[in-house]
């Protein structure tokens, strides 16, 4: 997967995740996003364009560089626990090539510190 491909894939779900939690808890029409969700995903997108670490990370999650400020982590975190686990009845192709990329990160992790 290229860079680009992947700065694609994951603004996409990034916004997908954010929809899920706004249409659910906001009640906005799927697809459009509250002023408050647009806000947190304007932020996002921000940061997903100015990711440093694009060509190797996985997940910001595992990222050892916190780029989110800290309200919007929280925030942030909040949305994908929420919106996350329900993605799978959205895009279970997305969700399961998540957990692959997740678990050969941690082997991956888990190897180097082995050796």
């Amino acid at each position: 997967m290229t860079v680009d491909e992947k700065h694609k894939l994951e603004l996409k779900t990034m916004y997908q995740i954010i929809g899920i939690y706004c249409h659910n808890k906001h009640h906005t029409p799927k697809g459009q996003l509250c002023e408050e969700c647009q806000k947190v995903w304007q932020y996002a997108e921000h940061r997903i364009d100015v990711c440093p670490h694009m060509e190797s990370k996985t997940f910001c999650s595992v990222c050892k560089t916190h780029c989110y400020a800290p309200t919007y982590r929280e925030k942030i975190r909040e949305i994908m626990r929420y919106g996350g686990p329900r993605m799978l009845f959205v895009s279970p192709i997305q969700v399961v090539r998540h957990m692959y990329l997740e678990w050969k990160d941690r082997k991956r992790n888990r190897t180097s510190y082995e050796n």
